[in-house]
C-alpha cells in the first residue's frame, strides 16, 4: 500500500479511536467529516468525538460489563477512554465526562497528528481503487452515504430512533429540595436528588403520558422504533404507573440523612421517597447539570411545564431540551466480518455504533479493531480477531457472520446491543455467586486481552509496550 492513506469516514468516537490507532501504528490517515458544511439532527458543535446523548461512559468497575470494556481499551491505549479519564467529572461509580472539554481535546490531538490528514466534507464513495476505508459515521450517517451502503449491501439499512436528555443550568436548581448522594453511597456523592411523594408522582406521569411531543417530520411514523436501552420518558411512562419508578425514577439506595436513621427499618419506610429523578454533573465545575434518564421527544414548551414539576427545578432554566434523531445500523451478522471487515469487500471495514454496537465505550472499541486491522491490511500482515472470552471480543462476535443466533433463527431480528456478560462464553467452571462470577470473567477478560497485546506488538513494534 505504499504512498497510500489509508481513509477514515467520520469523526465521531469511532472514527477518532481508528484514526489515532492507524497513525500511533505509523499509517497515514485521510480523516473526512462533513461536519459543520453538513449537520446532523443531534450534533451542537463541529468538534470530533462529540457527545450527543449523555456525558455518561457507564460504569467504572471492571466486574460491571461497561467498566471490563474500559479496563480493555485503557490496555491498548485507547485515546478515547485516556480523554474519558482526564476529562471526567464525579458521577458516583460511573465515568461521565466534562462534554466540551472532552471533545475539544480529541479535536486538538488529532487535528496535531503529524500522519493525519482532516478533511471537513461529505465522503460518500466507499470502494475506490481499492483503497483501505473504514466506515464510521456512526447512528447519524448521512442520507447519501447511507444509500451509498445500501446499494453495496443490498441490504436496507435498518434504523431505531434514539433520543437526548435535557441540559439545565445549575444555578437555577433549588438547593433546599434536593439532596447530594450517590446510589448506595458508591464513589462520591455526585448527584443531585430531587425526590417526588406519591401523589406528585403520579401527577407528573399523567402531565407526561398526555404531553405533546414533537412530529417525525421527514421520519415514517411506522417505523418509529425505540432503542429500548434509551427509551424516551415518555414512552417509559406510558408503559404503566410503576415504570418508571423501577427505572430512571427508582428511590431505593438513595437517602438524605436528614430523614433521620437509614437502619431504623420503620423510618426507612416512613421517610423514603416514593420516586427520585437524578441530576449529574455535565461540566467539571457542575455549572450544567444532565437529567439522567430522561430522554425525550416533548415539544420544548412541554418539557419546561413538566419537567419544572420536579422538586427542586421550579424555576430551572434549560440550557439545551431533549431532541429525538434517528439511528442508522447496518445488519452486521450479514455483512461483517469479526475483524469489521466487510465479506465481500475486506479492504472495507465498519467501526462504531452503525454496527450495531450500542454505548460510547463499545464505539470506541469497535474503532480501535478496525484501525488496528486496517493498519495489518496497509502492511501486509494479516487481521486478527479479539478472543470472544474478552468484552470486544464478545461484542463484535454479536455483531459479526459468528453471531450464531442470527444464522440459525430465520425470524431473529438483529438489534444494536451494549456491552453485556451475557455475550460472554461460560466459564469452565460454573461459578453460582454473581459477585465472584463477574470477578472471574474480568480476570479471564484482561487476561487474554494482555495477551492479545503481546501478539500484536510482535506486528506492529511496541505500540503497548507499558500496558
Amino acid at each position: 500500500m505504499a504512498n497510500k492513506k489509508v481513509t477514515v469516514i467520520g469523526a465521531g468516537l469511532a472514527g477518532t479511536e481508528a484514526a489515532w490507532q492507524l497513525a500511533n501504528a505509523g499509517v497515514p490517515v485521510k480523516l473526512f467529516e462533513m461536519r459543520p458544511s453538513i449537520s446532523s439532527p443531534a450534533h451542537h458543535s463541529e468538534e470530533f468525538g462529540e457527545l450527543v446523548c449523555s456525558n455518561s461512559f457507564g460504569a467504572l468497575s471492571p466486574e460491571r460489563a461497561a467498566g471490563l470494556l474500559h479496563s480493555e481499551l485503557r490496555i491498548f491505549n485507547s485515546l478515547i477512554i485516556k480523554t474519558a479519564d482526564n476529562f471526567s467529572v464525579p458521577a458516583g461509580g460511573a465515568l461521565a465526562v466534562d462534554r466540551s472539554k472532552f471533545s475539544k481535546a480529541l479535536t486538538r490531538k488529532i487535528s496535531n497528528h503529524p500522519l493525519i490528514e482532516i478533511y471537513r466534507e461529505e465522503k460518500f464513495d466507499i470502494t475506490t481503487n481499492n483503497s483501505i476505508t473504514i466506515i464510521a459515521t456512526g447512528p447519524l450517517t448521512s442520507e447519501r452515504l447511507a444509500k451509498k451502503l445500501r446499494d453495496f449491501t443490498g441490504i436496507d439499512s435498518c434504523h431505531f430512533y434514539d433520543a437526548a436528555s435535557p441540559i439545565i443550568f445549575g444555578e437555577s436548581i433549588n438547593p433546599k429540595l434536593v439532596f447530594r448522594a450517590s446510589r448506595y453511597d458508591k464513589g462520591e456523592p455526585s448527584y443531585l436528588n430531587c425526590p417526588m411523594n406519591k401523589n406528585l408522582y403520579e401527577k407528573f406521569r399523567e402531565e407526561l403520558v398526555k404531553a405533546d411531543q414533537v412530529k417525525l417530520k421527514d421520519f415514517e411514523k411506522e417505523s418509529a422504533n425505540f432503542f429500548e436501552g434509551c427509551l424516551p420518558i415518555e414512552e417509559i411512562a406510558r408503559r404503566g404507573i410503576e415504570t418508571m419508578r423501577f427505572g430512571p425514577l427508582k428511590s431505593i439506595g438513595l437517602w438524605n440523612p436528614e430523614w433521620g436513621d437509614l437502619n431504623d427499618k420503620k423510618n426507612r419506610l416512613n421517610k423514603r421517597p416514593h420516586a427520585i429523578v437524578q441530576l449529574r454533573k455535565e461540566d467539571i465545575d457542575g455549572k450544567l447539570l444532565n437529567m439522567v434518564g430522561f430522554q425525550t421527544n416533548l415539544k420544548w414548551s412541554e418539557q419546561k411545564r413538566i419537567f419544572r414539576m420536579i422538586p427542586g427545578l421550579e424555576n430551572a432554566e434549560f440550557v439545551r431540551f431533549g431532541v429525538m434523531h434517528r439511528n442508522t445500523f447496518l445488519e452486521s451478522p450479514k455483512l461483517l466480518l469479526p475483524s469489521l471487515q466487510f465479506i465481500n469487500n475486506h479492504n472495507l471495514l465498519a467501526a462504531g455504533q452503525i454496527t450495531g454496537t450500542e454505548g460510547y465505550a463499545a464505539a470506541s472499541a469497535g474503532g480501535l479493531v478496525a484501525g488496528l486491522n486496517a493498519a495489518f491490511l496497509y502492511k501486509n500482515h494479516d487481521t486478527i480477531t479479539f478472543p470472544p472470552e474478552t468484552m470486544i471480543g464478545a461484542l463484535l462476535n454479536f455483531i459479526s457472520n459468528s453471531n450464531k443466533i442470527f444464522e440459525s433463527k430465520k425470524t431473529y431480528k438483529f438489534q444494536p446491543m451494549p456491552a453485556s456478560f451475557g455475550l460472554i462464553p461460560e466459564l469452565s467452571n460454573r461459578i453460582k455467586d454473581k459477585k465472584l462470577r463477574y470477578q472471574a470473567y474480568k480476570n479471564r477478560s484482561l487476561l487474554k486481552t494482555k495477551e492479545l497485546v503481546r501478539r500484536i506488538d510482535l506486528k506492529l513494534k511496541n505500540l503497548y509496550s507499558n500496558y
